[in-house]
């Protein structure tokens, strides 16, 4: 029975693992943080590139209408 004792409070003192634990719970916290980030960047960059691609095309009309007319 005292072996079993010692080799309990043996376990309870090991403290290989310890970091390895520590390092996923980082992990996973830095994976919440960064699909958040994306998360709250995707509409606003969706509507600003919706925006960037109608200008452009328009200007691109513009100038090819220009041209035509210069003929």
């Amino acid at each position: 029975m005292k072996s079993v004792l010692k080799h309990i409070a043996r376990l309870g003192r090991d403290r290989r693992g310890v970091a390895a634990a520590e390092y996923a719970i980082m992990a996973v916290g830095i994976v919440i943080v960064v699909a958040a980030a994306v998360m709250m960047l995707a509409d606003p960059n969706k509507s600003a590139f919706a925006v960037l691609g109608n200008t452009v095309s328009g200007t691109i009309s513009d100038m090819i209408a220009n041209l035509s007319a210069a003929r």
